[in-house]
């Protein structure tokens, strides 16, 4: 990429996790933002780890837009300390959102909904509905194991290797932003085998 990074969607659990280093990898990813003037975007809680990147960001004097469905609003699980606060209809909405104002995208340690949105936006890139970096945070080789899935996915036929390459991947935050500034993106064409 020619410019650097404004936004970055970070994806992460509502839970803390049983291991300390995913709340310190996301204390440091939060600073990191603040301190290179990137904007987080995020689904707007201030439970688990997504608490504790907004906070890290906004504690080192940085911006944070957060997207919240009202149905969890209603739940009481909005972060009101951001920088600024949308509450959106339904998930889809958030989602689309979250992918609109951001220039990039990172994954961190989390659930159902982490690897939902993660898998989303790869799938979007290979059809080439965005074509903006991915970026996976390995805190503890914490995706280790969707990292062999996805060979597995290649080697039966079901990846294509580029397809393999549609995102970055490091255990350090400050490495991993280095990676996602200087990715060069490519046309993905969808399709492992051509038709007739």
């Amino acid at each position: 990429m020619s410019e650097k990074l404004a936004s970055l969607c970070v994806y992460c659990g509502s839970s803390f996790g049983t291991k300390p280093e995913y709340q310190a990898a996301a204390e440091t990813m939060g600073k990191l933002l603040a301190e290179n003037g990137i904007r987080l975007i995020y689904g707007g809680g201030h439970v688990g780890l997504m608490g504790v990147i907004a906070d890290a960001v906004m504690d080192a004097g940085g911006q944070v837009t957060g997207v919240i469905p009202q149905a969890l609003m209603d739940r009481e699980v909005g972060h009101g300390g951001l920088t600024e606060l949308h509450v959106v209809r339904d998930m889809h909405e958030r989602k689309m959102m979250m992918a609109e104002l951001a220039d990039g995208f990172i994954a961190m340690p989390g659930g159902w909904g982490t690897l939902e949105e993660l898998t989303e936006m790869l799938t979007w890139r290979q059809l080439g509905i965005h074509s903006k970096p991915i970026g996976l945070l390995n805190t503890s080789c914490y995706f280790d194991g969707f990292v062999s899935l996805m060979h597995i996915m290649m080697d039966e036929g079901f990846v294509r290797a580029e397809h393999g390459r549609l995102f970055v991947i490091d255990s350090e935050p400050k490495n991993l932003l280095n990676k996602l500034n200087s990715v060069n993106i490519t046309r993905m064409d969808k399709w492992a085998t051509k038709l007739g």
